[in-house]
Protein backbone atom coordinates (compact mmCIF):
# COMPACT_ATOMS: atom_id res chain seq x y z
CA UNK A 1 0.00 0.00 0.00
CA UNK A 2 2.71 2.58 0.74
CA UNK A 3 4.83 1.43 -2.38
CA UNK A 4 1.29 2.15 -4.06
CA UNK A 5 0.73 5.61 -2.75
CA UNK A 6 4.88 6.38 -3.13
CA UNK A 7 4.16 6.04 -7.02
CA UNK A 8 0.72 7.53 -7.16
CA UNK A 9 2.49 10.72 -5.64
CA UNK A 10 5.47 10.76 -7.87
CA UNK A 11 2.95 10.30 -10.54
CA UNK A 12 0.75 12.90 -10.05
CA UNK A 13 3.57 15.67 -9.22
CA UNK A 14 5.39 14.86 -12.66
CA UNK A 15 2.24 17.41 -13.55
CA UNK A 16 2.63 20.77 -12.02
CA UNK A 17 6.68 20.21 -12.22
CA UNK A 18 5.87 19.89 -15.74
CA UNK A 19 3.19 22.62 -16.03
CA UNK A 20 6.29 25.23 -14.48
CA UNK A 21 7.82 24.65 -17.73
CA UNK A 22 4.96 26.64 -19.60
CA UNK A 23 6.55 30.24 -18.46
CA UNK A 24 9.88 29.32 -20.40
CA UNK A 25 8.46 27.71 -23.58
CA UNK A 26 5.69 30.88 -24.00
CA UNK A 27 8.66 32.67 -23.72
CA UNK A 28 11.22 31.47 -26.26
CA UNK A 29 8.81 29.33 -28.53
CA UNK A 30 5.31 31.19 -28.83
CA UNK A 31 4.05 33.77 -30.88
CA UNK A 32 2.86 36.86 -28.49
CA UNK A 33 -0.72 38.66 -27.93
CA UNK A 34 -3.14 35.38 -28.96
CA UNK A 35 -3.12 34.02 -25.11
CA UNK A 36 -7.05 32.37 -26.02
CA UNK A 37 -5.82 30.88 -28.91
CA UNK A 38 -2.67 29.03 -28.03
CA UNK A 39 -4.64 27.80 -25.02
CA UNK A 40 -7.20 26.37 -27.40
CA UNK A 41 -4.69 25.20 -29.87
CA UNK A 42 -3.29 23.46 -26.55
CA UNK A 43 -6.61 22.01 -25.69
CA UNK A 44 -8.17 20.63 -28.58
CA UNK A 45 -5.52 18.56 -30.92
CA UNK A 46 -4.24 17.10 -27.87
CA UNK A 47 -7.56 16.13 -26.56
CA UNK A 48 -9.23 14.95 -30.06
CA UNK A 49 -5.81 12.79 -30.66
CA UNK A 50 -6.74 11.10 -27.33
CA UNK A 51 -10.25 10.53 -28.39
CA UNK A 52 -8.97 9.46 -31.16
CA UNK A 53 -6.84 6.95 -29.67
CA UNK A 54 -8.96 5.89 -26.58
CA UNK A 55 -12.06 5.74 -29.42
CA UNK A 56 -15.06 6.12 -26.47
CA UNK A 57 -17.37 8.70 -26.30
CA UNK A 58 -19.11 9.75 -23.13
CA UNK A 59 -22.79 8.73 -22.24
CA UNK A 60 -25.60 9.95 -21.04
CA UNK A 61 -25.28 12.19 -18.04
CA UNK A 62 -21.40 11.80 -18.75
CA UNK A 63 -22.32 14.52 -21.24
CA UNK A 64 -22.68 17.55 -19.40
CA UNK A 65 -20.39 16.72 -16.63
CA UNK A 66 -17.62 16.23 -19.24
CA UNK A 67 -17.98 19.87 -20.70
CA UNK A 68 -18.69 21.33 -16.82
CA UNK A 69 -15.23 19.56 -16.30
CA UNK A 70 -13.74 20.34 -19.65
CA UNK A 71 -14.75 23.98 -18.96
CA UNK A 72 -13.72 24.37 -14.70
CA UNK A 73 -9.78 22.70 -15.43
CA UNK A 74 -9.42 24.13 -18.86
CA UNK A 75 -11.59 27.33 -20.83
CA UNK A 76 -12.54 29.17 -17.59
CA UNK A 77 -8.84 28.26 -15.93
CA UNK A 78 -6.53 29.58 -18.62
CA UNK A 79 -8.78 31.97 -19.73
CA UNK A 80 -8.27 33.72 -16.20
CA UNK A 81 -4.47 32.72 -15.67
CA UNK A 82 -3.70 34.10 -19.24
CA UNK A 83 -6.06 37.50 -18.07
CA UNK A 84 -4.12 37.39 -14.86
CA UNK A 85 -0.81 37.09 -16.51
CA UNK A 86 -1.06 39.83 -18.52
CA UNK A 87 -2.62 42.42 -15.93
CA UNK A 88 -0.24 41.46 -13.29
CA UNK A 89 3.27 41.11 -12.66
CA UNK A 90 4.20 37.13 -12.62
CA UNK A 91 4.65 36.75 -8.61
CA UNK A 92 1.03 38.11 -8.11
CA UNK A 93 -0.01 36.20 -10.18
CA UNK A 94 1.24 32.80 -9.01
CA UNK A 95 0.69 33.68 -5.27
CA UNK A 96 -2.81 34.36 -5.92
CA UNK A 97 -2.94 30.64 -8.14
CA UNK A 98 -1.59 29.53 -4.55
CA UNK A 99 -4.69 29.69 -2.87
CA UNK A 100 -6.54 26.66 -4.63
CA UNK A 101 -5.10 24.42 -2.17
CA UNK A 102 -7.06 25.86 0.72
CA UNK A 103 -10.15 26.28 -1.66
CA UNK A 104 -9.66 22.28 -2.54
CA UNK A 105 -9.79 21.52 1.26
CA UNK A 106 -12.83 23.87 1.83
CA UNK A 107 -14.76 22.57 -1.39
CA UNK A 108 -13.70 19.00 -0.47
CA UNK A 109 -15.72 19.36 2.95
CA UNK A 110 -18.57 20.92 1.03
CA UNK A 111 -19.10 18.40 -1.86
CA UNK A 112 -17.20 15.15 -0.32
CA UNK A 113 -18.18 15.22 3.08
CA UNK A 114 -14.16 15.33 3.76
CA UNK A 115 -12.90 16.33 6.96
CA UNK A 116 -10.76 19.68 7.26
CA UNK A 117 -7.58 18.90 8.85
CA UNK A 118 -5.64 21.51 10.93
CA UNK A 119 -2.32 20.40 9.95
CA UNK A 120 -3.52 20.43 6.14
CA UNK A 121 -4.75 24.18 6.31
CA UNK A 122 -1.71 24.72 7.97
CA UNK A 123 0.52 23.21 4.94
CA UNK A 124 -1.34 24.59 2.37
CA UNK A 125 -0.96 28.39 4.03
CA UNK A 126 2.91 27.58 4.26
CA UNK A 127 3.02 26.71 0.34
CA UNK A 128 1.50 29.61 -0.32
CA UNK A 129 3.93 31.47 1.69
CA UNK A 130 6.60 29.83 0.06
CA UNK A 131 5.43 30.39 -3.62
CA UNK A 132 4.99 34.47 -2.51
CA UNK A 133 8.66 34.15 -1.34
CA UNK A 134 9.61 32.45 -4.73
CA UNK A 135 8.03 35.43 -6.80
CA UNK A 136 6.72 37.91 -5.21
CA UNK A 137 8.90 41.13 -5.87
CA UNK A 138 8.56 44.42 -4.04
CA UNK A 139 7.66 46.36 -7.21
CA UNK A 140 4.75 44.15 -7.04
CA UNK A 141 1.24 45.97 -8.56
CA UNK A 142 -2.61 45.17 -8.00
CA UNK A 143 -4.67 45.25 -10.43
CA UNK A 144 -8.27 44.56 -9.48
CA UNK A 145 -9.80 42.98 -12.62
CA UNK A 146 -6.48 40.99 -12.83
CA UNK A 147 -6.43 39.99 -9.16
CA UNK A 148 -10.04 38.98 -10.01
CA UNK A 149 -9.08 36.86 -12.92
CA UNK A 150 -5.82 35.23 -10.55
CA UNK A 151 -8.68 34.58 -7.87
CA UNK A 152 -11.12 32.92 -10.42
CA UNK A 153 -8.44 30.94 -12.18
CA UNK A 154 -7.93 29.05 -8.59
CA UNK A 155 -11.46 28.88 -7.73
CA UNK A 156 -11.95 27.05 -11.39
CA UNK A 157 -8.94 25.07 -10.70
CA UNK A 158 -9.98 23.74 -7.18
CA UNK A 159 -13.57 23.18 -8.00
CA UNK A 160 -12.59 20.87 -11.02
CA UNK A 161 -10.27 18.91 -8.71
CA UNK A 162 -12.89 18.42 -6.14
CA UNK A 163 -15.60 17.61 -8.91
CA UNK A 164 -13.27 15.17 -11.13
CA UNK A 165 -12.83 13.68 -7.76
CA UNK A 166 -16.53 12.96 -6.91
CA UNK A 167 -17.40 12.71 -10.35
CA UNK A 168 -15.47 9.13 -11.84
CA UNK A 169 -16.95 8.09 -14.74
CA UNK A 170 -16.13 3.76 -15.28
CA UNK A 171 -13.17 4.39 -18.06
CA UNK A 172 -9.61 5.12 -17.92
CA UNK A 173 -7.70 8.19 -16.90
CA UNK A 174 -6.84 8.49 -20.80
CA UNK A 175 -10.18 8.29 -21.44
CA UNK A 176 -11.60 10.93 -18.95
CA UNK A 177 -8.62 12.92 -19.60
CA UNK A 178 -9.67 12.77 -23.83
CA UNK A 179 -12.97 14.10 -22.69
CA UNK A 180 -12.18 16.87 -20.54
CA UNK A 181 -9.39 18.53 -22.72
CA UNK A 182 -11.52 17.69 -25.81
CA UNK A 183 -14.51 19.62 -24.10
CA UNK A 184 -12.05 22.23 -23.07
CA UNK A 185 -10.76 23.17 -26.57
CA UNK A 186 -14.30 23.28 -28.06
CA UNK A 187 -15.31 25.85 -25.12
CA UNK A 188 -12.11 28.00 -25.90
CA UNK A 189 -12.68 28.00 -29.73
CA UNK A 190 -15.60 30.68 -30.08
CA UNK A 191 -13.28 33.13 -27.30
CA UNK A 192 -10.71 32.25 -29.24
CA UNK A 193 -12.45 33.21 -32.87
CA UNK A 194 -14.23 36.71 -31.33
CA UNK A 195 -11.44 38.05 -28.99
CA UNK A 196 -8.20 37.91 -31.23
CA UNK A 197 -6.76 37.96 -34.43
CA UNK A 198 -6.65 35.44 -37.14
CA UNK A 199 -3.83 33.34 -36.74
CA UNK A 200 -0.23 34.29 -37.72
CA UNK A 201 2.02 32.27 -39.75
CA UNK A 202 3.42 29.79 -37.73
CA UNK A 203 7.28 29.05 -37.42
CA UNK A 204 8.27 25.47 -36.89
CA UNK A 205 9.77 27.04 -33.73
CA UNK A 206 6.31 28.04 -32.59
CA UNK A 207 4.56 24.69 -33.86
CA UNK A 208 7.00 22.93 -31.47
CA UNK A 209 6.43 24.82 -28.90
CA UNK A 210 2.66 24.29 -29.21
CA UNK A 211 3.22 20.48 -29.71
CA UNK A 212 5.21 20.73 -26.33
CA UNK A 213 1.92 22.27 -24.49
CA UNK A 214 -0.31 19.89 -26.29
CA UNK A 215 1.60 16.23 -26.22
CA UNK A 216 3.18 16.53 -22.45
CA UNK A 217 2.05 19.98 -21.06
CA UNK A 218 -1.89 18.95 -21.60
CA UNK A 219 -2.07 15.46 -23.03
CA UNK A 220 0.60 13.45 -20.80
CA UNK A 221 0.47 15.58 -17.54
CA UNK A 222 -3.29 15.84 -17.41
CA UNK A 223 -3.64 12.02 -17.65
CA UNK A 224 -1.47 11.44 -14.76
CA UNK A 225 -3.25 14.41 -12.40
CA UNK A 226 -6.82 12.70 -13.14
CA UNK A 227 -5.29 9.54 -12.40
CA UNK A 228 -4.53 11.64 -8.92
CA UNK A 229 -7.07 12.66 -8.46
CA UNK A 230 -9.03 9.71 -8.42
CA UNK A 231 -6.16 7.79 -6.31
CA UNK A 232 -5.16 10.53 -3.48
CA UNK A 233 -7.24 12.96 -1.17
CA UNK A 234 -7.71 16.08 -3.15
CA UNK A 235 -5.91 18.22 -0.83
CA UNK A 236 -2.97 15.83 -1.16
CA UNK A 237 -3.06 16.23 -4.77
CA UNK A 238 -3.95 20.48 -5.05
CA UNK A 239 -0.71 20.40 -2.48
CA UNK A 240 1.19 18.84 -5.32
CA UNK A 241 1.03 22.09 -7.39
CA UNK A 242 2.98 23.76 -5.64
CA UNK A 243 6.06 22.51 -7.42
CA UNK A 244 4.62 23.83 -10.37
CA UNK A 245 6.16 27.28 -9.61
CA UNK A 246 8.99 26.10 -7.88
CA UNK A 247 10.07 24.81 -11.66
CA UNK A 248 9.51 27.81 -13.32
CA UNK A 249 12.14 29.75 -11.13
CA UNK A 250 14.67 27.04 -11.29
CA UNK A 251 13.90 26.95 -15.22
CA UNK A 252 14.10 30.86 -15.64
CA UNK A 253 17.54 30.46 -13.57
CA UNK A 254 18.89 27.72 -15.66
CA UNK A 255 17.69 28.68 -19.33
CA UNK A 256 16.56 31.99 -19.11
CA UNK A 257 19.82 33.19 -16.88
CA UNK A 258 17.27 35.15 -14.09
CA UNK A 259 18.68 35.10 -10.90
CA UNK A 260 17.85 32.99 -8.17
CA UNK A 261 17.82 35.05 -4.71
CA UNK A 262 18.09 34.02 -1.03
CA UNK A 263 14.46 34.53 -0.01
CA UNK A 264 13.63 32.46 -3.30
CA UNK A 265 15.94 29.75 -1.89
CA UNK A 266 13.98 30.00 1.42
CA UNK A 267 10.82 29.56 -0.75
CA UNK A 268 11.69 26.66 -2.29
CA UNK A 269 12.53 24.74 1.09
CA UNK A 270 9.29 25.99 2.43
CA UNK A 271 7.41 24.31 -0.64
CA UNK A 272 9.27 21.22 -0.47
CA UNK A 273 8.19 21.46 3.22
CA UNK A 274 4.67 22.30 3.23
CA UNK A 275 4.36 19.45 0.67
CA UNK A 276 5.51 17.07 2.78
CA UNK A 277 3.00 18.57 5.62
CA UNK A 278 0.19 18.08 3.60
CA UNK A 279 0.92 13.95 2.76
CA UNK A 280 1.78 14.13 6.89
CA UNK A 281 -1.56 15.24 7.59
CA UNK A 282 -3.22 12.47 5.25
CA UNK A 283 -1.23 9.67 6.82
CA UNK A 284 -1.93 10.86 10.14
CA UNK A 285 -5.85 10.42 9.22
CA UNK A 286 -7.34 7.94 10.61
CA UNK A 287 -9.35 6.45 7.35
CA UNK A 288 -9.46 8.52 4.09
CA UNK A 289 -12.74 9.80 3.57
CA UNK A 290 -15.04 8.48 0.81
CA UNK A 291 -16.17 10.51 -2.04
CA UNK A 292 -19.86 10.61 -2.35
CA UNK A 293 -20.23 9.86 -5.77
CA UNK A 294 -23.53 11.28 -8.20
CA UNK A 295 -25.82 8.73 -9.76
CA UNK A 296 -24.80 7.81 -12.85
Amino acid sequence: MTTNRSSDLLLTSAAPAIWGSTYVVTTLMLPPGIPLTVAMLRALPAGLLLLLFVRQLPQGVWWPRVFLLGALNFSVFWAMLFVAAYRLPGGVAATLGAIQPLLVIALARLLLGAPVRGLAVLAAAAGLGGVALLVLTPKAALDPVGVAAGLASAASMALGTVLSRRWQPPVSALTFTSWQLTAGGILLAPAALLAEPALPAFSLLNVAGIAYLGLIGAALTYVLWFRGVARLEPAVVSSLGFLSPVTAVLLGWGVLGQSLSAAQLVGMAVVVASVWLSQRAQRMAPAPATPRRAPG
